[in-house]
């Protein structure tokens, strides 16, 4: 890889830095040289005058369980590269990967002060996390589309680089930043609203000038008949796991969750619980673990009489920067699960 008057570096996971799959997800950063898997393809697309100096790669474990450190490591690497601009992924859904490419593209741009573009897909974790730090472009949910997403990361990067003007969101291609450019209207901000009232009862198109999240409706499930005869399970989002984390579970984006035994048990011994969560104060819990899992008041409300039996084991996962369609999935295997071993009722706690 030469110098040039563009110097790139790219960053890649282990799987797209073929390192390997999940086995080799706890791998540290390393610096490649040589362009390796989309790196191959982004040296193809390079104009004269511009180069891929240096391609990070690092695995997604290794990232997701210590970003401050990786995050280090990998600046440290970067740094005597002087880049022109820093390129992510893209990391289309893969959340921990996503996650990893928003957090270094704000770490590159508030070190070296250069451009950061990276790409994914609307409900990547990484997406809400770090969209206002740097510009992501929408891609579609896989890989099958890299070579023209990765085309576009560099045409904005080019253009960023250049200082050219860069258009609205749905103009270019990317998600909104959250910012608010102020822009002079012959018409009022109450004319402009009522108008898109009126369109919208009326059927007809219109855009918003906010941009709202949108969610498809959750059903509620049907009341359990007799709650004195049921069956009733603890499961938390809020990552109460036993000491040494035995499952794993990601203090991000968890890719899945653990069950864990409290027959028996009137208390939860704060000595033997750790939380596996990284957005919010845990110390609280930690000194506390029945603000998150109520062992103590369920115990009560079983010997009150108030339902039949609880269940012997809590469930836990973390819900914390999690793509939709991974927590419903998350969502379906805690259902089947506990459906299976013959539950009737869940009471479900957060942060």
């Amino acid at each position: 890889m030469q110098e040039s008057r563009l110097n790139v570096v790219l960053y890649l996971n282990q799987f797209f830095g073929q390192v390997g799959g999940e086995e080799a997800a706890g791998i540290g950063p390393r610096l490649v040289r040589e362009p390796v898997g989309p790196g191959r393809a982004l040296v193809s697309m390079l104009q004269s005058g511009e180069g891929l100096i240096g391609i990070v790669v690092c695995g997604d474990n290794y990232f997701a369980e210590q970003p401050e450190r990786a995050t280090a490591e990998i600046l440290e690497l970067i740094e005597p590269l002087k880049p022109d601009l820093f390129l992510a992924g893209p990391a289309y859904n893969a959340g921990r990967y996503g996650v990893a490419c928003g957090a270094l593209c704000q770490a590159v741009h508030e070190r070296f002060s250069v451009p950061t573009v990276t790409g994914l897909y609307q409900e990547n974790p990484g997406l809400d996390l770090y969209r206002q730090h740097t510009f992501v472009l929408e891609t579609g949910d896989n890989a099958r589309t890299m070579a023209p997403d990765l085309e576009r990361m560099l045409v904005l990067g080019r253009r960023l680089r250049a200082e050219e003007p860069i258009g609205r969101p749905h103009e270019e291609g990317y998600f909104s930043r959250g910012i608010l450019v102020a822009e002079r209207s012959e018409r009022s901000a109450a004319t402009r609203a009522v108008d898109m009232l009126l369109a919208k009862v009326g059927g007809r198109p219109f855009e918003s000038e906010v941009e709202l999240p949108t969610f498809a409706p959750t059903p509620a499930a049907p009341p359990v008949r007799d709650l004195r005869q049921a069956t009733v399970a603890l499961v938390t989002d809020g990552g109460l796991v036993p000491l040494g984390n035995p499952d794993g579970i990601e203090n991000r984006a968890a890719t899945r969750f653990g069950h864990y035994s409290i027959a028996g048990l009137d208390q939860l011994d704060p000595a033997n619980y750790e939380v596996s969560h990284g957005g919010y104060d845990t110390a609280f819990v930690k000194a506390d673990p029945h603000r998150l899992v109520p062992l103590d008041v369920a115990r009560e409300m079983e010997r009150a009489g108030a339902f039949a039996h609880l269940y012997p084991e809590f469930l836990s996962t973390t819900g914390l920067a999690n793509p939709l369609e991974n927590s419903r999935r998350i969502g379906r295997e805690m259902a089947e699960y506990l459906k299976a071993d013959g539950v009737d009722a869940v009471i479900l706690t957060s942060t």
